[in-house]
């Protein structure tokens, strides 16, 4: 597949295994983490936007493309759109409505990734983004070394921390032992931001999700360089190191910051 996108290798993997749902999961998880080009009936004015709708036999339609030169193949002009990660597009049409139900039009007829995606589907996936695991709030007796995750998991984990640049340091897997009883495992995050803790929370939830795993299968902790835990994480822990910003950015909008999505017109 000549300059394919990670949306459309997903989606070639899902199509090529139809029944295997770890692949579906995969394409969708792609989807949420992709930045997508969102088709605009007119120019933005401010935070407030416009898409463009597609009313089909199979329901009504707002289109995106993961890249600008397949959306403007697709319009054959141009037009006005928006830059908007996928979990931002889909909370907007999810959370917002425009007093309808809203699919996804993705990449149609521009790539091998074509795909109708239905408004449930989309009111899934707005659901399935906004789960969680637990921040870990018992007392820890023991670590040790993690053991029995798959490893699908930990790439899942790999590749979702890998795009939260600056959100913390480092981040630590290990397995833990409850005082009292009890045992699991825990992501321990060391010198995240504190305004940044609930976002590194859902992007675990995400990765336990769309490698179809239960969200208790992993607890998530937050620690200073400076507590004793950081230490103990550090000796026992399988070590994440997440990217850090080479220089200060800030969110522009509309869209770019997911705390303050656009509103729909």
């Amino acid at each position: 597949m000549i300059d394919a996108t990670p949306l459309d290798t997903s989606h070639a993997a899902m199509l090529a295994a139809p029944q295997d749902d770890a692949t579906r999961l995969r394409f969708y998880e792609r989807l949420a983490d992709s930045e997508l080009f969102l088709m605009l009936a007119k120019e933005s004015e401010g935070d407030t936007i416009a898409p463009e709708l597609f009313e089909t036999s199979d329901g009504t339609f707002a289109l995106v493309f993961d890249r600008e030169d397949r959306l403007a193949e697709f319009a054959g002009r141009i037009v006005p759109y928006a830059a908007l990660s996928g979990r931002v597009v889909v909370q907007m049409l999810s959370a917002q409505g425009l007093g309808q139900n809203i699919g996804l039009g993705v990449n149609l007829d521009v790539a091998p990734s074509a795909i109708l995606i239905p408004a449930e589907a989309v009111a899934w996936l707005h659901e399935t983004l906004g789960q969680a695991p637990a921040e870990v709030d018992a007392e820890i007796e023991a670590i040790s070394a993690p053991k029995g995750l798959p490893e699908v998991l930990i790439t899942a984990l790999d590749t979702k921390l890998a795009t939260a640049v600056g959100l913390a340091k480092s981040a630590y897997l290990v397995g833990l032992h409850y005082r009292g009883g009890g045992q699991g495992h825990l992501l321990g995050f060391v010198d995240s931001m504190d305004a940044a803790q609930p976002a590194l929370a859902k992007a675990v939830g995400e990765a336990l999700t769309f490698s179809g795993i239960e969200a208790g299968a992993l607890d998530v902790g937050f620690f200073a360089s400076s507590d004793v835990m950081a230490a103990r994480l550090a000796q026992t822990g399988l070590r994440f190191d997440l990217p850090q910003p080479t220089e200060p950015t800030t969110p522009s909008a509309p869209g770019r910051d997911p705390d303050t999505p656009p509103r729909l017109t």
